[in-house]
């Protein structure tokens, strides 16, 4: 897979499924355009069909009778805008002219209304006119932001507390003489303040309400805890439903009032390396919601979507060392005489795999699973039976994917490490790039990771660790690391790194470092400790330095405290920057100019210090991209970063 093979990842949205009306958007990036391309297709038993024919379609939702499909559409540069077309096809009509757009659409149980969130700017920002005058002003010309609290911002959207995300309900459909049509004479209705962002709205089964995730005490002050509330769907005050104990998310109500919902536990601002858990309470009365699964060895992927509950069980996806498996939950989960629970989920799809999302009807599961070769495919499972219904990434594997090798090594305690290779075609020696991922709390796992294949196909023996911090082992695992920064995660990623190398295509003299995030600070860290064992590193989008990320990262107030402690000398100790005069290995800094997750002055503190000391390094900065740009940045940066990686590479640690 070379750089420019990016607009070749074909990669299916969240399916619909209704009957025999199978949908889901499917989106590729278009380097040409510099520009992201969607559109909804149908799946069924011949080839994929386009089902829109929009710029960027997304978000498809087939009402509960099957008569309608509600969908997100943006074209240009405007914002998604919800829309509905008949299930039969046809012209698509639209619901919503909202300035910053509309979120994901959630039928109500009559078919007939549609529930949403949307951020409403105050008057005179984001394109808004100044108090009804009519006048726009550009965003440098706007009024002062007035900060009074720490959670004002958020990577990759901005500011947040001048837009609250809000909820609404809309008559997407309504009956006249000739049947039911698209509704367009009234617009939505907002059902909650702008005191408050909400989240992941979902319907009770009677229609009189709508679930949502809102911060503890309704965004009272700041916090990292969460809990759920009923907002009445005809307009009224929400009531509290569920006080979280820590995070929670994606809530679903079954038929019989159960509420199904991700979260976690944890007191303070703490909340991190903690696996997600799903939880139950009853709609009417749900003072004590109950943990359905084992804190310490399942972790919910939530990425996936909501659980979807069936009549005896509860579809959740599990991230399960390197895999995200759909599993099935007991919806009477057995206990011991403790009251723990037992661990008795049923892998239902995803071993060796990465279950992307899911949505059910009745007993049949439509998936969208990611493997090795692959950015995701869609799977029917339907009586016993296991589809894979599409095949997205055809044109894809005809750049010639590697194959990925697990990979186990023990660390110098002890301690198991797991991994992967991709290896590069030939016999070698190749030279290796060792690779570690974001997070901490995160994984590599068994789907395509284009960067893997881009750095094999040149020529390099790629090495993906998930060292002690990651997630997917335990939460154990995860906790492993915090108060311990560069040391048990260090270990482990050169003792995988060890067992790499003593593969024959292994060229053991020539070993480069690079990771992105929790990987650049890792990256940073081996460079100055163990530099000896690398020719070159690159570093990018790091946390170098953990006094200045606490007070200028979006999440600097809680995080560093959490993973690092608040003491400053121990800060000091366990940053990059405190020992870049120890970095004598070329090394590369690569950086966004509007990263508010790792702000660029991590990277520009680290390259100063680097030049002071004498190292060789240079500095790359992509302007106007986040903390994401490897993963959702513009097509056009994306592919000049690939280059610019290989470049590097190339020069020191050359492919013969």
């Amino acid at each position: 897979m070379r750089p420019t093979d990016l607009g070749r990842m074909a990669v299916p949205g969240r399916p619909a499924l209704r009957g025999e009306l199978l949908l889901t958007a499917v989106t590729r990036p278009d380097p040409d355009a510099d520009a992201y391309r969607s559109t909804l297709v149908r799946i069924g038993s011949h080839e994929p069909s386009p089902w829109t024919h929009g710029e960027r379609d997304t978000a498809p939702a087939i009402s509960p009778d099957g008569r309608w499909v509600a969908f997100l559409r943006a074209t240009g540069t405007d914002t998604p805008q919800l829309h509905v077309m008949p299930s039969s096809g046809g012209e698509s009509r639209r619901l919503t002219d909202l300035p910053l757009g509309a979120g994901a659409p959630v039928w109500a149980p009559d078919s007939r209304r549609i529930a949403f969130t949307a951020d409403v700017p105050e008057p005179g920002r984001y394109g808004t006119a100044v108090n009804g005058s009519g006048s726009v002003v550009s965003p440098e010309r706007e009024r002062p932001r007035r900060i009074t609290r720490l959670d004002y911002r958020i990577d990759d959207k901005g500011f947040t507390r001048d837009r609250p995300r809000r909820l609404f309900v809309i008559d997407a459909v309504k009956t006249e003489d000739s049947g039911p049509k698209p509704s367009t004479t009234e617009g939505p209705m907002p059902l909650t303040d702008a005191a408050v962002s909400v989240a992941d709205p979902a319907w009770t089964p009677d229609g009189s309400g709508v679930v949502v995730v809102a911060p503890r005490d309704w965004d009272a002050r700041e916090t990292r805890h969460e809990d759920l509330y009923v907002v009445p769907s005809e307009g009224g005050t929400p009531s509290l439903l569920v006080r979280g104990r820590g995070n929670v998310s994606l809530p679903v109500v079954a038929e019989d009032g159960t509420v199904y919902f991700y979260g976690t536990s944890f007191d303070g601002f703490a909340g991190v390396a903690r696996n997600t858990g799903l939880w139950a309470t009853s709609l009417t009365e749900p003072a004590n919601p109950v943990r359905l699964t084992d804190a310490e060895t399942v972790d919910c992927e939530t990425s996936a979507g909501p659980p979807a509950p069936r009549r005896d069980d509860v579809l959740i996806a599990v991230r399960h060392r390197g895999a995200v498996e759909l599993r099935s939950v007991p919806r009477d989960v057995p206990r011991d005489s403790d009251g723990a629970v037992l661990d008795t989920l049923t892998l239902v799809t995803g071993k060796h795999a990465v279950v992307r999302s899911f949505a059910i009807d009745g007993e049949r599961v439509a998936v969208v699973q990611a493997g090795p070769a692959d950015t995701g495919e869609v799977l029917l499972l339907d009586d016993g039976t296991v589809s894979i219904v599409t095949d997205f990434s055809a044109s894809l594997r005809e750049t010639g994917i590697r194959p990925v090798e697990e990979l186990t090594a023990t660390a110098p305690d002890g301690y198991p490490v797991h991994g992967w290779v991709v290896a590069p075609d030939g016999d070698g020696p190749h030279p290796v790039l060792l690779v570690v991922h974001g997070g901490p709390f995160a994984q590599y796992d068994w789907g395509l990771f284009d960067e893997a294949q881009v750095y094999a196909s040149a020529g390099y023996l790629v090495v993906l660790p998930n060292p002690r911090g990651s997630a997917g082992y335990g939460e154990s695992h995860g906790r492993a690391v915090i108060g311990a920064l560069g040391t048990v995660d260090a270990d482990d990623v050169l003792a995988l790194l060890d067992a790499a190398l003593t593969r024959p295509d292994a060229d053991t003299d020539r070993v480069g470092v690079m990771g992105g995030s929790y990987g650049g600070f890792m990256t940073g860290w081996l460079a100055a400790h163990h530099g000896h064992r690398f020719t070159a590193a690159w570093s990018e989008r790091a946390v170098n330095a953990w006094d200045s990320f606490t007070g200028s990262s979006d999440i600097g107030w809680w995080f560093a405290g959490a993973y690092v402690g608040d003491d400053p000398e121990e800060q000091r100790r366990r940053s990059p920057l405190a020992h870049a005069d120890r970095i004598r290995i070329p090394f590369a800094i690569a950086h966004s100019e509007h990263d508010w997750r790792c702000p660029i002055e991590q990277a520009q503190r680290m390259f100063v210090a680097l030049k002071a000391g004498g190292c060789e390094t240079e500095m790359l900065l992509f302007p106007g991209e986040g903390h994401e740009l490897t993963r959702s940045g513009s097509p056009r940066h994306r592919i000049q970063r690939f280059d610019a990686v290989l470049e590097w590479w190339q020069r020191h640690l050359p492919v013969s």
